[in-house]
């Protein structure tokens, strides 16, 4: 498990501003990482797998829809805690077992038809020259967030992937037995290759690959940093999905009825 020095906080950049077009039956409301699992945004949920591992320094890239996740974090207190409304008196509010998180939480508008590595280019200013962890606003995983840094913090290069091997409809990884990844290619049907399920590890020596908001970061920057040989493959062989239907949807907000949700390792 890392160890990590006394004073240091990794920031935790979460990418929340697509559009969520093939989950529309929602998202046509509300933005994709606000779409609920057991009464909470996946959003939180993601949040909450970081802050058990005690990473609280959270900078959120919003854009569609994004003034519904300000108010969502704005009313946090409301939404979580019994609260008095005394009309007679000042229309006073009292707020009843006050629910608080150790989180720090910058919401950033990274624009509505910014590609992904112009949203991450965009929140630059708030990370600063320190490396910091990148995930999607879609997905929720069992990874130990400890283990991949201590991983990522070993090799001492650029970027750091989680890579799953599971059925789904996105980019694979072409990754040599020393964890190397050498590209990135379309997934074909019935292709059993890993893929990018996120929870990534970045030095800020990424920003150097992103050109402007039209920079997919999937795309030039971790295609280019995978041929320099300074992008790494951080295999997880637990549980990880993502919410990319409503059927996926569906089965998420399952496990976490039936209490069989591997994503949460937090006590409530």
């Amino acid at each position: 498990m890392v160890k990590l020095k006394k004073g240091i906080k990794m920031k935790v950049v979460i990418l929340a501003g697509g559009f969520g077009t093939r989950i529309s039956e929602e998202s046509h409301l509300k933005p994709k990482p606000m779409i609920e699992i057991g009464g909470k945004p996946i959003l939180w949920h993601i949040m909450k797998e970081y802050s058990y591992y005690g990473f609280y320094d959270f900078i959120i890239c919003c854009g569609y829809k994004q003034h519904i996740i300000k108010e969502w974090f704005s009313d946090y207190y409301l939404y979580n805690s019994d609260v008095t409304f005394d009309f007679s008196n000042d229309n006073r509010m009292t707020i009843h077992n006050n629910v608080a998180e150790p989180w720090r939480v910058t919401l950033v508008d990274t624009g509505l038809n910014t590609m992904t590595g112009g949203r991450i280019k965009r929140v630059q200013k708030y990370i600063g020259n320190e490396p910091f962890m990148l995930t999607y606003g879609d997905g929720v995983s069992s990874v130990d967030i400890h283990r991949l840094l201590e991983f990522h913090q070993l090799h001492g290069k650029i970027a750091t992937i989680t890579a799953v091997n599971i059925g789904q409809r996105f980019g694979i990884l072409d990754i040599k037995e020393d964890q190397f990844i050498n590209s990135f290619r379309e997934k074909s049907d019935q292709d059993g290759s890993m893929i990018n399920a996120g929870y990534m590890v970045l030095q800020p020596d990424i920003f150097e690959f992103i050109n402007g908001d039209m920079t997919v970061f999937e795309k030039e920057p971790l295609e280019h940093v995978a041929q320099m040989g300074s992008l790494k493959a951080y295999c997880h062989k637990g549980f990880w999905k993502c919410m990319d239907t409503q059927r996926d949807r569906q089965q998420l907000e399952t496990m976490w009825e039936n209490g069989q949700a591997p994503w949460k390792m937090w006590n409530d």
